[in-house]
């Protein structure tokens, strides 16, 4: 993980929004945007990788955010990793593409999400295969491999 003031700023919050929450397989769900920032080559990216989902699955606005202080170029990509279910899923992904830190964070998310390993067998199901294979042609349309 890349530490400076904005990362560590970033961390403190992702925690703060997340610290009550679980992801599908009842591990803390701030483990995952943790786990995305610790893949992240560049302070914006780490930042964004942190707060990813903050905006989407928790009370708080960019808004909020941009009066924290996280510049606006951070927040531009972070307002496009925030999913409108008015919008239809590959747009939105085609839209991230545009963008490359949110492409970045969006292609780590995915993967990460992509990844049966964190799953007990007893997990996987049908409905798990399918969301699989959206992220793999969501993966496809930002131009990233699978892996």
């Amino acid at each position: 993980m890349i530490y400076t003031k904005l990362t560590k700023k970033a961390l403190r919050i992702c925690f703060d929004a997340h610290k009550d929450q679980v992801d599908k397989t009842g591990m803390p769900y701030v483990f995952h945007p943790i786990h995305l920032a610790e893949s992240m080559k560049d302070e914006y990216t780490t930042v964004l990788a942190l707060l990813h989902d903050v905006v989407e699955d928790t009370d708080r606005t960019i808004d909020d955010l941009r009066a924290e202080g996280f510049p606006d170029e951070v927040l531009e990509a972070l307002s496009l990793l925030t999913h409108d279910p008015a919008v239809d899923y590959m747009d939105y992904v085609r839209e991230i593409g545009k963008n490359q830190l949110a492409r970045a964070v969006k292609i780590a998310d995915l993967r990460h999400n992509s990844d049966l390993s964190r799953m007990d067998e007893s997990m996987i199901d049908e409905h798990v295969l399918g969301r699989c294979e959206k992220y793999k042609k969501a993966l496809k349309l930002l131009g990233a491999e699978e892996s």
